[in-house]
């Protein structure tokens, strides 16, 4: 009897102690879920993609072959500037003329100078691999702002993506430099610095032109926050920003730089296509084909504002016609109003 007592004694604290660490196992799934699944864990697992980034796009560099297509286009174009030729029209690259607004050139040139006259292939690549972990961090911010996004979803968008690592590290576009200027202008937003915000995204308009898609946007958020007439210093921020970027150029040959910068008919080569590859080539060039997407953009934008944004879009309506309308301050807009 004593014998079996001493055995349900000695069974018991074994059971407790595998009961309480059954407890602590599920517990821990649970958390690992709430980590995958909460927005609120966003900064958490960010931190360990970031992390799990830096291995994989080091070995990326090292490990796949680099590509050439724009970066010599590019050393060649900001050569001819820094040899003294500010005409854009005379300005050339392989890939032929510069077609990029004047904030291109000059972070290029610091590229051009950072990376041997652009013959150290692999210090640039390792710039940029220091930019699109700059870029993640900025866009993981955003997402932290809306409390909206599940944290696993950011797995899918960084590390599990080829196309992102080739576009950064692998191809050298000036695409990621374009854009990691206009998250910072988001995230300035959000911060409600506003000048600073219009400020980064005439800059990133400067790189690259399409980031002009997101200017109804932001001209939208400008006249909710300021109304018309306080919209009009923040949009004269990113007007002269561009002036004084440009203004080499222009005092060279105004036309040139406004017709090669800001081409809106320049045509896309189809060999070099992902969306629309499964077009036939002639459909691709023909110019109504373009037309056709132009209005389909513009009809979305449309029918966007006034099926989604109806009630603010009547409300800033009013105010253009009548400002006296605004007896009181606007409130700031919220993280997921700007987004």
């Amino acid at each position: 009897m004593a014998a079996g007592l001493r055995k349900r004694g000695r069974a018991g604290p074994a059971a407790g102690a595998a009961g309480l660490c059954g407890q602590w196992l599920r517990r821990a799934w649970q958390e690992r879920r709430l980590l995958l699944l909460e927005p609120r864990y966003t900064l958490l697992v960010a931190a360990c993609l970031c992390l799990a980034e830096v291995g994989i796009t080091f070995w990326v560099i090292h490990r796949v072959a680099y590509t050439e297509i724009d970066w010599k286009a590019y050393m060649a174009q900001v050569e001819g500037v820094i040899n003294g030729t500010y005409d854009y029209t005379q300005l050339q690259g392989d890939t032929g003329p510069l077609v990029y607004p004047a904030g291109f050139v000059y972070i290029f040139m610091g590229l051009y100078y950072a990376t041997g006259q652009g013959t150290d292939i692999r210090m640039a690549q390792h710039i940029f691999a220091v930019l699109y972990l700059a870029t993640l961090l900025l866009v993981f911010l955003i997402y932290h702002q809306t409390c909206k996004v599940p944290p696993f979803v950011f797995f899918f968008m960084c590390c599990a993506s080829y196309r992102v690592h080739s576009i950064f590290v692998l191809r050298l576009f000036n695409d990621p430099v374009a854009m990691a200027l206009l998250f910072l202008s988001i995230n300035l937003l959000l911060a409600q610095r506003w000048g600073w915000g219009c400020c980064c995204f005439s800059l990133a308009v400067s790189v690259k032109m399409n980031v002009l898609l997101f200017a109804p946007g932001l001209l939208f958020l400008l006249l909710m926050q300021f109304g018309f007439r306080g919209a009009l210093p923040k949009l004269g921020i990113c007007a002269v920003l561009q002036v004084v970027l440009g203004l080499p150029f222009l005092l060279e040959n105004p036309i040139g730089y406004l017709s090669r910068s800001f081409d809106l008919g320049r045509q896309f080569l189809f060999r070099w296509t992902v969306n629309w590859r499964f077009l036939p080539e002639a459909l691709f060039l023909h110019r109504a084909f373009h037309l056709a997407l132009l209005a389909a953009h513009l009809t979305l934008l449309f029918l966007f504002a006034f099926c989604r944004w109806h009630r603010t879009g009547e409300s800033i309506l009013s105010l253009l016609k009548d400002p006296s309308k605004r007896k009181v301050p606007p409130q700031p807009l919220t993280p997921n109003h700007i987004l």
